[in-house]
């Protein structure tokens, strides 16, 4: 299946049965397939006549307690900022789904992983943390599906899915998960359900929220907030380790980047260079714990589609800047091997 399918599909198959977004390349196959993939099982699919509206329609479903989707790309996913900061700040559960392209302001419709920075930093107003999984495979991608709406549940938070073009666009022998129906009744103790004492409008006002001035004046949202993200980031992390024990430079790379810099680990080990992989998988929470694998590195490396090296410092901060840390980027293509291997050499004073 194509990767974008494979992702609707198995949304579908494990209980999603509201989607809401806009059309935008190279995203609009999502949309496409639940166009009419979704009313076969009793679902809805709005296509907003906007981002902004799109998004605001998942929070009313995630509100009622059902399994939401929605997706887009680049420009597209900068307009959901808003909802977002939202879902996180009602701790309502919700997958996202950003098909990354290249650029700032309207780009282009080629891979790209310039949303980094955006999708793990929070591109929305006031403290708040998304959980953002980074498939580099089709397979990955329907299986990080499920667990994006387990890990939403769990935490009650909205969770990112960080595709990119090449993955979204790529026919991949893929194995979908078996059917399974949602009962938005399990999450009764938070979820919206309409207040019967009230009529009209007002029984489906969202009253129990962060807001209310005694968590406030109290400081215990302070205190639960704090404590679920140090929660989530210790219990959550997820990363892919190869060939790290040995290698003098460890490569670190994410999605369709991840690929090629693999290639790359074992065409430097037929040259003699002692070259390793750290895919992280949670982009947040970064996953800290994979570094500690890497204790005879002399340099890491990133491999990244964006100009500016923007997982840089969460390396740096990973490794508590014990070694150098640099990067291989390409604006739109990804970094070829022979590149990637030059800049590990450079590093290496060879």
């Amino acid at each position: 299946m194509k990767g974008n399918e494979a992702l609707a599909e198995a949304a579908v198959r494990v209980g999603c049965r509201f989607y809401a977004g806009y059309p935008i390349t190279p995203q609009t196959e999502i949309i496409e397939y639940l166009s009419w993939r979704m009313p076969e099982v009793g679902g809805t699919v709005y296509q907003a006549e906007s981002e902004l509206s799109g998004i605001n329609m998942i929070i009313g479903a995630a509100a009622a307690g059902g399994r939401v989707l929605t997706t887009s790309s680049g420009p597209g996913f900068s307009l959901y900022q808003e909802g977002i900061s939202l879902l996180a700040a009602y701790d309502f559960p919700a997958i996202i789904i950003d098909v990354m392209r290249v650029g700032s302001g309207p780009g282009d419709i080629r891979q790209g992983q310039g949303d980094y920075w955006q999708i793990t930093r929070g591109g929305g107003n006031g403290d708040y943390r998304t959980f953002v999984l980074a498939p580099n495979s089709v397979q990955e991608s329907v299986d990080l599906i499920k667990h994006g709406y387990e890990i939403a549940e769990k935490w009650r938070c909205p969770v990112i899915i960080a595709s990119d073009a090449t993955i979204g666009q790529t026919m991949e022998p893929v194995v979908l998960p078996e059917f399974e129906e949602h009962d938005p009744k399990k999450h009764d103790s938070w979820r919206v359900r309409g207040n019967p004492t009230l009529e009209g409008k007002d029984q489906h006002l969202l009253a129990n929220v962060f807001m209310a001035m005694d968590w406030v004046d109290n400081g215990s949202y302070f205190e639960y907030y704090l404590d679920k993200c140090k929660k989530m980031e210790e219990a959550e992390q997820m990363w892919e380790s190869y060939m790290v024990e040995d290698a003098d430079i460890v490569l670190v790379a994410y999605g369709c980047s991840s690929r090629i810099a693999r290639e790359t680990v074992e065409l430097a080990r037929e040259e003699g260079l002692k070259l390793g992989l750290i895919r992280p998988i949670t982009l947040w929470p970064f996953p800290n714990k994979a570094f500690e694998e890497a204790k005879a590195a002399k340099a890491f490396c990133t491999v990244e589609i964006n100009i500016l090296g923007q997982m840089v410092d969460d390396v740096r901060l990973a490794i508590h800047d014990r070694v150098p840390v640099d990067t291989v980027g390409d604006f739109w293509g990804v970094p070829d091997p022979d590149r990637i291997i030059a800049k590990a050499k450079e590093l290496l004073g060879l």
